[in-house]
């Protein structure tokens, strides 16, 4: 198994932000252009009622089992960040080197796409957060999930600045209407003010990213 050609941690300002959506849709344009994409969530917690997990939805969008998409002794059912959710469980605890380990990639993949849990800096694990499994992963790119309405500049502003040292981070602006004068104003003071590269829809996040995915619209 050989890690992806190119390789996106996803993560968010915090929870239900859209992370699982945007990642998601991402991966269905990308097969839909051709590419093989692998989605991996590496530790994922629900819960017990929960009809579809992160990982079923992962799963359904690149054609891939869910299981693959998430060890099955990472899922852990209790609604609460993944450490907790394991301590609440009675099962072990587990380190941001168990999730990097654990990872499995198919030969030959083009995109790789790892989701976090919760937000960038909501405990992953017990030594760590989805920053210290992106500097684990050492990825090409970075997408921050955020809202687009009210408090999305500190949020952003929050999380940004520790990922930028990790890769190159793009600001998505889920939920994102061109008529809601906040989230043009939102979006306008991230990208002038704060120097931000800001997508607000899926073609301008393959856009921003294809430069360095190797011109990847245009590839064959």
């Amino acid at each position: 198994m050989t890690r992806p050609r190119q390789l996106v941690v996803v993560t968010g300002t915090g929870t239900e932000v859209g992370k699982t959506w945007v990642t998601a849709r991402l991966a269905e344009v990308l097969v839909a252009q051709g590419r093989s994409v692998v989605a991996r969530k590496p530790v994922q917690s629900f819960a017990s009622d929960d009809r579809e997990t992160d990982a079923d939805v992962l799963a359904a969008a690149t054609r891939d089992d869910a299981r693959a998409v998430c060890p099955p002794g990472r899922w852990y059912e209790a609604a609460m960040a993944p450490p907790m959710a394991a301590e609440v469980l009675g099962r072990a605890p587990f380190t941001i080197g168990d999730l990097v380990t654990e990872l499995a990639w198919p030969d030959h993949a083009d995109v790789g796409l790892v989701e976090g849990a919760g937000g960038a800096r909501s405990p992953l694990a017990a030594d760590g957060d989805t920053v210290d499994l992106a500097a684990a992963l050492a990825p090409d790119e970075i997408l921050l999930v955020a809202d687009p309405g009210l408090g999305t500049i500190n949020a952003v502003r929050l999380a940004h600045p520790v990922l930028a040292t990790v890769a190159p981070v793009t600001v998505v602006l889920n939920r994102y209407h061109d008529t809601d004068d906040l989230h043009t104003r939102n979006r306008q003071w991230l990208e002038q003010r704060a120097g931000m590269d800001v997508a607000v829809d899926l073609d301008e996040i393959v856009l921003r990213l294809s430069p360095s995915w190797g011109g990847f619209r245009d590839a064959p």
